[in-house]
């Protein structure tokens, strides 16, 4: 009898490439049964699970590698050692004036719904303890031991999240906490009036995640002023853009404005005009 050997990938087809280049055959040669098509779990970031085929091994082909032993963080992932290495950030080369009309006209075209505090809103108990359910047992497929509790304060409805394995639950670059947040953000605000702001946290993560973006806002806001062109952070959630707009609203030099579409939309600092403090002065 032949023996056998498993390969997993993202799909079938990246199962079966993998398969191949480790027996060194043909995919018209290869023969295998599908065990698993896998699925891309909620937002490809909670409950993704790979494609998996069984292979039947020819007895001249090499013995597949064996697939190395998954590892798992201990504690909960830290941001990275470079803001900047966390974000897409790109610097406008084109020439400042296209820039800023550009940027602008597409911003227009996509305006971002405003959430409004806590406080603003009639959010019901009832609401506020379905949602913590759901919450859980999202927690409970992902950790063990993972408990979560609701509150709710001037600006936010707020869900804490304590226990299991926090740094599963956070995810690389806080990207399962982000869908647990889209989440909560769905339910609540399925049964208010006015788009509530919702905030999730996992053991203090948001507080050291604000931290260091505002650090990262005056940086770059540092080396927008220099260089007289703006700078854009990509791959940001409206959490994310809110902490940046807030550290530079009173920055003199620059200006922040959001663009784009989408769940990820991008954030762009631009540099104020010299001239603009002389023409206002003009004006009066």
């Amino acid at each position: 009898m032949s023996p056998v050997s498993e390969f997993e990938g993202k799909t079938v087809e990246n199962a079966v490439e993998k398969a191949c280049e480790a027996l060194n055959i043909s995919k018209e040669k290869l023969r295998y049964n599908v065990i698993s098509y896998g699925s891309s779990g909620i937002f490809g970031l909670v409950g993704v699970k790979k494609a998996k085929i069984r292979v039947i091994v020819p007895e001249s082909a090499p013995e597949p590698p064996k697939p190395p032993e998954p590892v798992f963080e201990k504690e909960s992932p830290a941001l990275s050692d470079s803001d900047e290495d966390e974000f897409e950030i790109e610097e406008e080369c084109a020439d400042l004036e296209h820039a800023q009309e550009e940027l602008q006209e597409h911003a227009a075209d996509s305006p971002e719904e405003e959430e409004v505090p806590a406080n603003q809103v009639q959010v019901s108990e009832e609401i506020m303890d379905m949602c913590r359910a759901v919450l859980q047992r999202v927690a409970d497929s992902i950790t063990d031991d993972a408990s979560v509790s609701v509150s709710k304060t001037e600006e936010y409805v707020c869900f804490e999240i304590a226990g299991g394995n926090s740094a599963v639950l956070i995810g690389k670059r806080g990207q399962t906490l982000e869908a647990i947040q889209y989440l909560a953000e769905k339910i609540i605000n399925k049964h208010t009036a006015r788009r509530v702001r919702i905030r999730v946290d996992i053991e203090g993560y948001l507080n050291k995640r604000k931290d260091r973006l505002e650090s990262l806002a005056k940086r770059l806001a540092e080396k927008v002023k220099v260089s007289g062109k703006p700078s854009t952070i990509g791959q940001m959630n409206a959490h994310d853009r809110r902490i940046i707009h807030i550290a530079l609203k009173d920055n003199v030099e620059v200006r922040t404005q959001s663009i784009g579409e989408g769940f990820y939309r991008k954030l762009v600092i631009f540099p104020k005009k010299k001239n603009a403090k002389k023409k206002a002065k003009e004006k009066k």
